[in-house]
């Protein structure tokens, strides 16, 4: 295996600034402001708050008012002058929540699966976001049915995509008829199909939306990850066709390590490697996803999405808990308000908002981040399947085989979808 030097530094992304304007001067002046108030937070905290990109600034301003006066496919309305629907609080709510019952959705994996594998309390069902500014619009299943009527409707990215795929197909199936109903997985790609409504819910398992060695769906726990560079079209030739596409690659990058990036091709006998910073690999994959959207996503016609990061809760001490601790016997959210958690990853952050800012692909941005940092009440932890047997030793410790990645379903992730049919049809 042959190592070379990373490749190209980003430094070449500073080329050709832009002359300061007087409103970006002020701009500036007040982030330098806030960023002594708040001090090394602050970078953590702007880049949580990327927002929807639809209409980039690097349109000119006659692009953009014709993009904003052009209604955007799928939608019926639009959200109210000023609502930031990422911006807001956890209330809690006896009256509409679950928005399902556990038992009543077959198609949620034991990994999920709480209730099942003997969580005592459903306390991480009862809770709603509720923005600041406005409301969120009720989750309407009739309609998101009625408008993937003939048309397909996709997740791409890892399992915690998935979670958010299954939890869709949750909120949808009870208004099919069960001959009328079908879930399919065919290798990479898992099918749920509605028959009197020729439609598809899909998800495909691409964990770095590039080619990589993690790419079977089944056997993917590799610790030495190699992504293929330039190799999107791989698996993007398996998401033509799609009407609404949900990515979201985030996880699987964060090894603590360079990532392996491989030149050539994972059937050559000398494979040409090269280390990157997790930042450069990652900005890597972004602009391919992207350039891939712009090449196969008629903005005419289909809608983009990206989730942003999924925060985990491995470390008691980030929330004030005890040293030693996780998600495990947690069953309260956090409540300060100003808590953005140790897993932050702001330099990841911090390439998606350089990447998207620049980029004149029409894609919405869901930020998930900021509202599930709160919700370290909402994990899997111990209840779930375990695919490999218990140790004594760790039957007797739970905290050293919680789950603080995943969520139970129903739960958190629910909401995640009720932001995506919110910017679907109310952008």
């Amino acid at each position: 295996m042959q190592m070379k030097s990373p490749l190209s530094p980003s430094s070449s992304l500073l080329k050709n600034k832009p002359r300061l304007s007087p409103y970006l001067f002020t701009l500036l002046a007040f982030i330098l402001f806030v960023t002594i108030l708040y001090g090394e937070d602050f970078m953590c905290i702007f880049n949580q708050q990327l927002q929807n990109y639809n209409y980039p600034d690097t349109l000119s301003s006659s692009q953009t008012e014709r993009l904003k006066r052009q209604k955007l496919p799928f939608a019926v309305g639009k959200a109210a002058e000023g609502c930031d629907v990422f911006s807001g609080r956890w209330v809690r709510d006896e009256l509409t929540r679950p928005l399902y019952e556990e038992s009543d959705c077959p198609y949620i994996q034991p990994q999920l699966t709480c209730q099942e594998h003997g969580r005592p309390d459903k306390e991480y069902q009862k809770w709603r976001w509720q923005p600041h500014a406005c409301d969120l619009p009720k989750f309407n299943a009739s309609l998101m049915l009625e408008t993937l009527r003939g048309k397909r409707m996709m997740f791409v990215g890892d399992s915690l995509n998935r979670g958010q795929y299954v939890s869709l197909v949750c909120l949808l199936h009870q208004l099919i008829p069960e001959d009328a109903k079908s879930m399919e997985t065919f290798d990479s790609l898992t099918v749920f199909t509605a028959k009197e409504y020729n439609a598809t819910i899909e998800f495909y398992w691409a964990p770095f939306l590039l080619e990589s060695n993690s790419d079977n769906a089944v056997i993917h726990r590799v610790s030495d990850r190699i992504v293929r560079k330039g190799s999107i079209n791989k698996h993007g030739r398996n998401w033509k066709g799609v009407d609404i596409l949900v990515f979201n690659t985030y996880l699987w990058w964060m090894t603590g390590l360079k990532m392996k990036i491989l030149l050539g091709s994972f059937d050559d006998e000398v494979k040409d490697i090269v280390e990157l910073t997790t930042e450069d690999a990652y900005r890597m994959a972004m602009k391919s996803m992207l350039r891939w959207v712009r090449l196969n996503m008629d903005p005419k016609k289909t809608r983009v999405f990206f989730t942003s990061m999924s925060p985990s809760h491995g470390k008691s001490i980030d929330w004030g808990g005890e040293p030693g601790g996780n998600c495990y016997n947690e069953t309260t959210l956090i409540d300060d308000p100003a808590y953005w958690g140790s897993d932050c990853r702001k330099s990841v952050m911090q390439v998606i908002g350089q990447v998207f800012s620049k980029s004149k692909v029409p894609i919405t941005f869901l930020n998930i981040t900021q509202l599930s940092n709160y919700r370290r009440d909402a994990h899997t932890s111990i209840y779930k399947k375990q695919w490999n047997p218990l140790t004594q030793e760790q039957l007797a410790n739970p905290v050293s085989y919680a789950d603080c990645v995943h969520w139970c379903l129903p739960g958190l992730q629910d909401t995640w979808n009720e932001l995506l049919f919110a910017k679907l049809f109310y952008p």
